[in-house]
């Protein structure tokens, strides 16, 4: 479910990729009715069963998504591994949305089979 904390938010964001995470943020929405979203750590997070991902606004060139637990999940074309068990998907442009959002739905698919087992 969307959350108007979540819609202010974006409407007051100063970032080059603001419209790229607008469809980012509706792709996650779309794979699953319990998925959640909250303002948490600086950004827009997303939630089934603990947290998914978070925004990160700070970084401009991308609209870059950190997974925090990744444990799990499958790295390839949309997830990079990070440190302390995370994870990266960073999204330069419109067209690697777009390109890019089977695989990224896919990935919060697997987040959510893996918590449904947990």
């Amino acid at each position: 479910m969307s959350s108007k904390k979540v819609d202010e938010f974006l409407a007051k964001l100063d970032h080059p990729l603001k419209n790229e995470m607008a469809v980012l943020r509706d792709t996650i929405m779309k794979v699953h009715p319990d998925i959640t979203e909250e303002v948490k750590w600086g950004g827009p997070s997303f939630y089934y069963k603990g947290d998914i991902a978070t925004f990160g606004p700070r970084v401009k060139d991308a609209a870059t998504l950190i997974f925090h637990q990744a444990e799990g999940l499958t790295p390839g074309a949309v997830l990079e591994p990070a440190p302390k068990g995370k994870a990266y998907a960073r999204f330069k442009n419109m067209v690697e949305v777009k390109a890019k959002a089977k695989d990224l739905q896919a990935i919060i698919r697997q987040w959510i089979k893996l918590r449904d087992k947990s």
